[in-house]
């Protein structure tokens, strides 16, 4: 039997840290240490490992992404039949979601990490890379994007989120569930996505950045005028429910809005951002009246992704509100 070729990518992260000479563990191991402590994915993969970064998924950047997209590309191009890239599970979903706009093609491109390190009992960092080794290497997750698999379920990209800080079932997808699952070595997928959007590589140098602006209670908008001034190209509001923000804030929105994207998210992490439903000041309907974009699904992190990679490859307003209106098909 031909086994297919995986690749690992290793970035550092929970799964690979170790005790130093301080306090607390550290990022240590590398992607070979990860792959060499699994001896059953042998068994799965004709596997090859790499570092790429040793740190905290915490410290890494939209560059940083950026790069690792294109080593997966090459990779991928070069024949691996998938690609594991190992973390921190702080960011997961951020660079799962990044691989997913930035990496075309097929071939399955999985995410993971551990939320207990190799020091401690019941440490997930093993279980979680064999049972992503078998998804890369698996036919049936093939044309699905990018997904994160951890605790043995299948998220994708798009839905996925980090929802507590130490459990080991952290990772969910509060709007649709994982879409598949790995049982007794077996890849099931249960469900498949209607379609993937694909944006590619940006261009060398593109250097957009865009913030992000979760509300509270009481929010008056004094922050919006330096988000101008700090130099973002972009601006992701994280609104209250369905997409409502104080009223007072809404003369210097419309104002940003006009001189840079705004798009309107939810600071709820799932469903829709409505459209049609209230009409007060400061509502959906409103502020999408003035110009905002409609965030749809997306939360406010992975419509931050979206939107800064909208930039970077040049997309004007009118593309960037019709890139958003897809994400909702």
């Amino acid at each position: 039997m031909v086994l297919s070729k995986v690749v690992v990518l290793s970035l550092g992260g929970t799964i690979s840290s170790i005790p130093s000479s301080g306090p607390g563990v550290v990022p240590r191991l590398t992607g070979k240490d990860l792959v060499e402590s699994v001896p059953q994915v042998a068994e799965v993969a004709e596997v090859e490992a790499e570092s790429l970064r040793q740190m905290p998924s915490s410290d890494l950047t939209l560059e940083d992404l950026t790069e690792v997209a294109l080593e997966v590309k090459e990779r991928i191009d070069g024949g691996a039949s998938g690609v594991v890239i190992t973390q921190g599970t702080d960011s997961i979903e951020e660079t799962a979601f990044a691989m997913d706009l930035l990496v075309q093609g097929d071939a399955p491109v999985v995410v993971t990490g551990a939320m207990r390190n190799p020091t401690l009992p019941g440490a997930d960092g093993p279980a979680n890379l064999l049972a992503s080794v078998r998804v890369a290497a698996s036919r049936a997750a093939r044309g699905l994007g990018a997904l994160v698999v951890m605790n043995d379920e299948i998220h994708a990209a798009r839905f996925v989120k980090k929802t507590h800080t130490q459990s080991p079932s952290t990772f969910q997808s509060p709007s649709t569930g994982p879409i598949g699952w790995v049982s007794e070595g077996d890849v099931r997928v249960a469900l498949r996505l209607p379609a993937r959007h694909v944006l590619g590589m940006p261009p060398d140098g593109a250097g957009h950045s865009v913030a992000l602006l979760k509300l509270a209670l009481g929010e008056d908008g004094r922050l919006l005028p330096a988000v101008r001034q700090a130099g973002y190209a972009g601006l992701v509001v994280e609104a209250f429910g369905g997409g409502h923000v104080p009223s007072g804030m809404v003369g210097a929105l419309e104002q940003l809005a006009s001189e840079m994207p705004v798009v309107l998210a939810s600071r709820t992490g799932s469903g829709d951002v409505l459209r049609r439903t209230y009409g007060f000041a400061g509502s959906e309907m409103d502020l999408l009246s003035r110009g905002l974009i409609w965030g749809g699904m997306l939360d406010g992190l992975k419509a931050r992704l979206l939107l800064t990679f909208l930039l970077r490859h040049g997309k004007d307003r009118e593309e960037i509100r019709a890139a958003f209106e897809k994400w909702y098909i």
